[in-house]
């Protein structure tokens, strides 16, 4: 071994020992606020574990358990009584109010919002459906959607064609992408944008034929050939 060779390997090792000397003196010097930060990420943990077991879950529980009557209220098209209730079981605005935090609080977000659309308080509709948060293959399509009949309901017409464009692309699904776009289509159609609207009930004839829309969609492709002949 030439004497370069010993002076590289010997300052190597220098180097080695000094950087874990420094390690070892940052963690001595340290010692106490790396037992703080590894404490407090333990009792962070710890916590949260325990808020869900002991807090969040049983509040879930009892929210789905008080919300039972105003589904069934929902259910039945009463949704005066289902949003406020009948004086003795709450409605979903009393779980929101109450629970809002939990999954049935914000499910109950999204049975306000359709209630509010079905009693014509659109702007309110919006509002709660817009705050209702899922990941859900239907719902979130339906809401999404439902959103835009609120909009089309207000005049605004191109906000809720986005919103119907938003809910059949947000699943490819036989039960919400068909609805969604057919209804982007008849709003093309309506606004003279008819090759537009072509290209949508041509696409539900082709992936989704067994749907509801698909079995009738020959009359819309019909209905707007004759118009682009006119």
């Amino acid at each position: 071994m030439t004497k370069d060779k010993k002076h590289k390997q010997v300052d190597n090792l220098t180097e080695v020992e000094s950087a874990l000397t420094k390690t070892e003196q940052f963690l001595e010097s340290n010692q106490k606020l790396i037992s703080i930060v590894i404490g407090a990420i333990v009792v962070i943990a710890v916590g949260y574990l325990g808020l869900n077991k002991f807090y969040l879950e049983p509040r879930t529980k009892n929210a789905q358990d008080q919300m039972f009557q105003a589904q069934n209220y929902f259910a039945k098209d009463s949704f005066n009584l289902a949003l406020n209730g009948d004086g003795t079981n709450p409605g979903f605005l009393d779980i929101i109010d109450d629970f809002g935090s939990t999954n049935a609080g914000n499910l109950a977000r999204y049975y306000a919002g359709v209630s509010y659309l079905h009693m014509g308080q659109f702007d309110k509709a919006i509002d709660y459906l817009k705050k209702f948060d899922t990941k859900d293959a239907l719902l979130g399509p339906i809401s999404v959607g439902a959103q835009g009949d609120a909009q089309l309901e207000l005049g605004k017409t191109e906000k809720a064609l986005d919103l119907y464009t938003e809910a059949y692309k947000m699943n490819d699904n036989i039960l919400t992408a068909p609805i969604y776009m057919l209804k982007a289509g008849e709003l093309l159609e309506s606004t003279n944008k008819t090759a537009d609207a072509l290209k949508l009930y041509e696409a539900i004839k082709l992936k989704f034929p067994e749907s509801n829309e698909g079995r009738s969609i020959d009359k819309y492709i019909a209905r707007v050939k004759i118009k682009m002949n006119a």
